[in-house]
């Protein structure tokens, strides 16, 4: 039998989450998406709380015929825009299918539900913010103190699995620099590691 990846995900990231875990788990519905589809839209509110099981997915802003990579999923892990999805506010990000993706999905409701019903689920969604805020602190930081090869170098240290399966133009776009300059970034960092 082969193990759920939601309810290891839980186990390891959560593992004050045991009371209704199961029944929390099963309550989930698997849907497909195609690569480039969107699953998020700016202006819209997120209604489903979301599970990636396999794929890859990138978080964007987009103004003005521009756009700016914020964020990248790779299975397992949660893809909610969890602000969106507790205020009931509408999202400023979109979300789109870098590959064909799987994803569970969660109504707000009978998330709600759990919340009401388990405290598991109240420490849930504090633990989710408090993740959330010390992200966004970190890499707004990041972004301003580092150089664009000291953020390519954090990526290749934290995040070598994004550099292996995200196309690299993506990668430029998170980085905030056009692509030719990540190759150069690129070409400076592995001669070095060549002396």
């Amino acid at each position: 039998m082969t193990k759920d990846q939601l309810y290891e995900f839980f186990m390891r990231e959560f593992p004050f989450n045991k009371e209704g875990l199961q029944c929390f788990i099963n309550s989930f519905e698997t849907k497909s998406f195609k690569k480039d589809s969107l699953i998020l839209e700016n202006g819209n509110s997120e209604r489903q709380l979301r599970f990636l099981d396999e794929g890859i997915v990138r978080e964007f802003y987009a103004h003005d015929g521009k756009e700016k990579n914020i964020d990248f999923f790779i299975e397992p892990c949660f893809l909610t825009d969890f602000y969106s999805f507790i205020t009931d506010k509408t999202s400023r990000k979109n979300q789109q299918c870098l590959t064909d993706t799987k994803v569970r999905v969660l109504s707000r409701e009978k998330f709600q539900f759990f919340v009401k019903e388990y405290h598991c689920g109240k420490l849930f969604v504090e633990e989710i913010f408090e993740r959330i805020i010390e992200k966004k602190e970190q890499s707004e930081l990041k972004q301003f103190i580092n150089t664009p090869d000291d953020n390519y170098l954090d990526i290749l240290k934290n995040r070598a699995a994004w550099l292996q399966q995200i196309p690299q133009y993506h990668i430029a776009s998170y980085l905030g620099i056009a692509p030719e300059t990540l190759s150069r970034i690129r070409k400076r960092i592995f001669k070095d590691d060549d002396v």
